[in-house]
C-alpha cells in the first residue's frame, strides 16, 4: 500500500508542477494585492484517508531522524544513519505531508492559528503558500542562487562580493572550513572501512589524516621561539621559499583525494564541498606553510590568503558559499528548506516579510528545535545577503512547521517568530 500511495503522491506533486511551476524570483506580495484563485482538484477522499494512516505510522519511526543533504541523520547529533529503506521512507513521508499541506483548508488553519496566537493583523491578513511553488522544497549552495531569488543587481552582487569576501576569508575561517569538511568526511569514510574496505577507500582515510595533520600545523606556531621578532619577509620570500611546506601540497591531497572518491555516491555531498574548496586551494597554492615561523611571519602568511581568495572567488563560487556558511553557523550543509516560501510587502514601515516552511516528524522537543534552527539557517542567510546588498526595505523573518499530531504553538528563536501547525486530514 505504501508504494502504491507514494506512486499517487509523485503523480499529483508532478501534475502541480506542470500546471503551475513558477521558478525565478520568491513571489513578492504586494500591498492591495489579491489573493490568487485556487482551483486545485483534491485528492480522492480514499486516498487521503490511507495516506494520512500511513503518515502517522511513518511519523511514529521517523520521530529521531532528518534529511540533511539528501541523507538520513540521528537529530540528536546529525551524524549519519546509513538505512537506504528507511532514507526512502523519509523522502517519502515529506512528500505525502506536502500533499496534505497544500489542501485549500491548510492556507485557514494557518490563519485561524495567527489569529489564535495574538499576531497582529498586519500578520493575519496575509496569504501563505497559496501558490504552489511557494510549496516547492528550496536547497541553496551558492550565492547565486540567492540572487535568482532576489532581485539583485550586478552593482550589487559586486558589493556583497566584495563585502562578504573581507569577513569570510580569514584564516581562521578558511582553515575552520576545511578541516569541517574532512571531519565530516573522515567520519563517514571510517564507517565504510568496515562495511566495504575497498583500496581507494583505505587509500582516502589515510589521505584525509595526513590532510588533518597539515591543516593543524598551518594555524601552529610557537610565541615562546625567539623567531617570532625577526622582520616580516617579503613578498617573494613568503610564497617563493623552496625549503617550506606550501598550499600546494594540501592541493594534491585534495586532488588524490577527490580520484580516490569520484564514484563514491555515499560521500557525494562531502565530495563536492571538497571539491568547491579546491578552486582555493589552487588559488593559495605557492603561498609558505610553516609551524616554525615567527608571529609575524606567520600572520604575513594568512593576510596573503585573505588577499588571494579576496580577489579571485568570485560571487558564484561555491568555495566563497563554503566560507559563508561556516562563517554564520561553524558549518557547511546546504541551506535546505520543505517550502520555499514567499515575500509579503507589509502595510507599515516599509518592512517586507520573509516566510519559509519546515515538515518535522514530531511536535518532540528536539525535532521542534531542529526544524526552527533548519529554518534560521535559511532566512538568516537569506536576511544576510539583503542587508549586505541594501535593498530597500527592512525585512522581517517568519517560519512555520508543520507535524502530525501537534498541538498548535508559538515559538521564538533568535529574535524571530515560529508557528507550529498540525498536519490534518479535511
Amino acid at each position: 500500500m505504501a508504494c502504491k500511495i507514494l506512486r499517487s503522491t509523485n503523480h499529483l506533486i508532478q501534475r502541480s508542477n506542470q500546471r503551475m511551476h513558477m521558478g525565478g524570483l520568491l513571489h513578492f506580495h504586494f500591498k492591495g494585492e489579491k489573493p490568487p484563485v485556487m482551483e486545485e482538484k483534491l485528492p480522492p477522499a480514499e486516498w487521503r484517508e490511507m495516506a494520512f494512516l500511513k503518515l502517522k505510522k511513518w511519523s511514529h519511526f521517523l520521530t529521531d531522524f532528518d534529511l540533511i543533504n539528501g541523507c538520513l541523520v540521528r537529530i540528536n547529533d546529525h551524524s549519519r544513519f546509513h538505512h537506504p529503506k528507511m532514507e526512502q521512507r523519509m523522502q517519502a513521508f515529506k512528500s505525502v505531508a506536502k500533499v496534505f499541506i497544500g489542501l485549500p483548508s491548510m492556507k485557514e488553519t494557518i490563519r485561524n492559528n495567527l489569529m489564535a496566537s495574538g499576531a497582529d493583523t498586519t500578520y493575519t491578513q496575509l496569504q501563505y503558500f497559496c501558490m504552489e511553488h511557494e510549496r516547492e522544497a528550496l536547497t541553496v549552495n551558492s550565492l547565486a542562487k540567492i540572487a535568482e531569488l532576489f532581485p539583485i543587481s550586478s552593482q550589487q552582487k559586486g558589493v556583497i562580493r566584495q563585502t562578504i569576501c573581507r569577513q569570510v576569508t580569514q584564516h581562521k575561517v578558511w582553515n575552520g572550513a576545511l578541516t569541517e569538511i574532512l571531519n565530516a568526511m573522515k567520519s563517514d569514510i571510517d564507517v565504510l572501512v568496515h562495511t566495504r574496505p575497498t583500496k581507494e577507500i583505505r587509500l582516502a582515510q589515510q589521505i584525509i589524516v595526513s590532510f588533518l595533520k597539515f591543516l593543524a600545523s598551518a594555524t601552529s606556531y610557537d610565541p615562546e621561539a625567539s623567531s617570532w621578532m625577526r622582520l616580516m619577509p617579503t613578498k617573494e620570500k613568503a610564497e617563493d621559499s623552496d625549503d617550506s611546506p606550501k598550499w600546494k601540497d594540501a592541493l594534491e591531497m585534495c586532488i588524490d583525494l577527490l580520484n580516490c572518491l569520484t564514484d563514491e555516491n555515499d560521500l557525494a555531498f562531502h565530495v563536492s564541498k571538497l571539491e568547491g574548496m579546491k578552486e582555493g586551494l589552487y588559488q593559495i597554492r605557492d603561498i609558505v606553510v610553516d609551524k616554525n615561523i615567527g608571529y609575524k611571519e606567520n600572520r604575513y602568511q594568512e593576510h596573503l590568503i585573505q588577499k588571494k581568495l579576496t580577489k579571485t572567488l568570485g560571487f558564484p563560487s561555491p568555495c566563497l558559499f563554503t566560507l559563508v556558511l561556516y562563517y554564520l553557523y561553524g558549518c557547511i550543509s546546504n541551506v535546505e528548506v520543505d517550502f520555499r516560501g514567499g515575500i509579503h510587502e507589509l502595510s507599515v514601515g516599509g518592512k517586507l516579510l520573509l516566510y519559509m516552511g519546515m515538515i518535522i516528524t514530531s511536535d518532540s522537543e528536539r525535532a521542534v528545535l531542529n526544524g526552527m534552527r533548519k529554518l534560521d539557517r535559511a532566512l538568516g542567510l537569506f536576511k544576510f545577503v539583503w542587508d549586505t546588498a541594501g535593498i530597500k526595505g527592512e525585512l522581517v523573518l517568519q517560519g512555520h512547521l508543520w507535524c502530525v499530531g501537534a498541538t498548535h504553538r508559538v515559538l521564538s528563536y533568535r529574535g524571530n517568530v515560529y508557528y507550529l501547525h498540525e498536519i490534518v486530514n479535511h
